[in-house]
């Protein structure tokens, strides 16, 4: 199983952090040991003072494919869940500044906390999906499917002709604008359609 992660596919998130809205979409990997599941707390790592939350779609792969046209990419997810892409924002500026891969930032321990999947099915719109992440009660970022830059089909038609997609494999689609920093007690609570499917602490 492989972690596929979409940077910048909301323009508000790329312009708060003064990055250029992309006209293909930005890629970039997790590994496995990155996934942190059944809502267990996230411990933070002592490698960085400033790890930031980013609330995003996922999805999961649902058979093998490459090479995909985007008009049958649909045919090849039936599940959605929410997940974290936890960040090390101050790694990552530093590796941005000399030009170097973001992985230290992006693919440690833990890093990408996934709620349980629901099926496609059972949503009426997948372009019209609101989802939410509140900390400590308070709501800190919100988004809507219908602001995505590249669509799910577009995603995994794109990434497709680079990566052989594997049954199981997730793709984070990117984060809404409003990602900030997280602190040790921190309560975390995402919703999909008002329905809370993230709920963990920071340790």
């Amino acid at each position: 199983m492989k972690i596929i992660a979409i940077g910048r596919n909301y323009a508000e998130h790329a312009k708060e952090l003064n990055n250029p809205v992309p006209t293909t979409p930005v890629i970039f990997m997790k590994p496995d040991t990155a996934l942190l599941k059944d809502n267990k707390p996230f411990y933070h790592p002592e490698f960085s003072q400033d790890i930031h939350h980013e609330i995003e779609l996922v999805l999961k792969v649902s058979k093998e494919g490459k090479h995909i046209s985007e008009k049958f990419a649909a045919n090849y997810f039936e599940e959605i869940a929410l997940g974290v892409d936890f960040t090390a924002r101050d790694i990552q500026t530093k590796h941005k500044e000399k030009g170097l891969p973001w992985e230290l930032a992006k693919a440690f321990d833990n890093s990408a906390p996934v709620s349980n999947f629901l099926p496609k099915a059972q949503f009426t719109d997948l372009y019209n999906l609101n989802f939410k992440l509140d900390i400590n009660g308070e709501t800190r970022q919100q988004g809507n499917t219908k602001d995505l830059l590249f669509s799910f089909e577009r995603i995994i038609a794109f990434v497709s002709q680079y990566i052989t997609l594997k049954k199981g494999d997730l793709i984070f689609t990117g984060t809404p604008e409003g990602v900030g920093k997280v602190a040790v007690g921190d309560h975390l609570e995402g919703f999909l359609e008002g329905e809370k499917l993230l709920d963990f602490y920071v340790k």
